[in-house]
């Protein structure tokens, strides 16, 4: 690989890694510029002549970092409990699908478990830039989703990993394709103008890219630590959800890893307990009342703190941390959970201070 090359797939995987840490705080045009680099990397590198080793787990992976940062960002943004609820389903169904086709690599399954979260997040953020998402109903988001599914990710599912088509090659093969998509669009638009628009009601607010701001009650990280020492405990769902996430997200990344040599059932029970300390932990320190301010330097602090773990119990062991496939999973392990810790509260507060008969069933 020349000099240029490196830096071109550096400069993509960095991107790939640092653009969705900012889904929480625009949303939308954070979200839309993932998708986009995740449809274009492939397409950057074979311009410069390099088509990278295991494209499709390296590509999976970047896909799942990416979606559990904007499912994170649901936590601390999302005020439609049903909206969320959907969210989250849709979310952990392709997080488990993933890892069923890294380990079995049958690209069926990609159709059976397809990415809808992403567009339903899209949807949810484009509707709550004009309208407020607690004025709709259960059944409009399950509308929505189901749309999505069937309209939207079955046939390009099948498109991208059951025919194994790129859009790129096709457009250079057959021109036509183009003008098909542009016709498409344009049909698109007039549908919406003169059908669907004069149908919608008058929206509630000015275009919003920001999401809405925290409940004022938990908009400082003390106030969030003061939550969980009320309302969280070691052994708790938190817990449990923050492990399986984890879980999943490892146990994928592991399958791009050329060095890493552990098995799934390992990984998934050591990052488990890695995930269940670090709750004890941050549950003792928050009934302590020491809250670091900063999000970036909360992480950093975790990470430390989990490198002295992992040191700690190899030593014990007698084994040998793996380097670099150790530490990588010692940061995904210190980024979620510190993120999950911050923005649990939040979504638990709007909860529990929702007003009476405002559940999922009547939004």
């Amino acid at each position: 690989m020349s000099t240029g090359v490196a830096v071109v797939f550096l400069a993509v995987v960095a991107g790939r890694f640092l653009l969705p840490l900012l889904i929480p705080y625009f949303p939308l045009p954070a979200v839309i510029a993932c998708l986009v680099l995740d449809g274009v990397d492939q397409t950057i590198f074979q311009a410069f002549g390099y088509d990278p080793p295991g494209y499709q787990s390296y590509d999976k992976a970047m896909d799942v970092y990416y979606l559990a940062i904007a499912y994170l960002s649901t936590l601390r943004n999302w005020t439609s409990e049903a909206a969320f609820r959907i969210s989250r389903f849709l979310f952990f169904y392709r997080l488990a699908g993933a890892l069923l086709f890294e380990l079995t690599q049958a690209r069926w399954l990609l159709l059976v478990f397809p990415n809808v979260f992403e567009y339903f997040f899209i949807a949810y953020e484009t509707i709550r830039s004009r309208w407020s998402p607690v004025t709709l109903l259960t059944t409009w988001w399950l509308s929505v989703a189901g749309v999505i599914w069937v309209v939207v990710k079955l046939p390009q599912e099948w498109w991208l990993h059951v025919a194994r088509l790129d859009l790129t090659d096709e457009i250079a093969a057959h021109h036509w394709i183009l003008g098909l998509i542009v016709a498409l669009l344009a049909g698109l638009a007039i549908t919406f103008q003169r059908l669907i628009r004069p149908r919608l009601r008058p929206v509630d607010w000015d275009w919003r890219i920001r999401p809405e701001p925290l409940p004022e009650q938990m908009d400082e990280p003390h106030e969030q630590s003061a939550w969980r020492t009320k309302n969280d405990a070691v052994w708790s769902w938190n817990t449990f959800e923050k492990a399986l996430l984890l879980g999943l997200i490892c146990c994928v990344f592991a399958q791009m890893l050329p060095d890493f040599t552990g098995t799934t059932t390992e990984l998934f029970i050591g990052v488990g307990i890695t995930v269940v300390l670090n709750a004890a932990i941050s549950l003792a320190m928050a009934r302590r009342s020491w809250t670091i301010r900063s999000t970036a330097l909360a992480f950093v602090a975790r990470l430390l703190l989990n490198i002295v773990l992992a040191s700690v119990a190899n030593r014990l062991l007698g084994r040998q941390l793996d380097g670099y496939d150790t530490l990588f999973f010692l940061i995904m392990i210190s980024l979620i959970t510190t993120l999950h810790d911050r923005w649990r509260p939040v979504h638990g507060y709007r909860v529990m201070t929702a007003p009476a008969g405002a559940g999922p069933a009547s939004r």
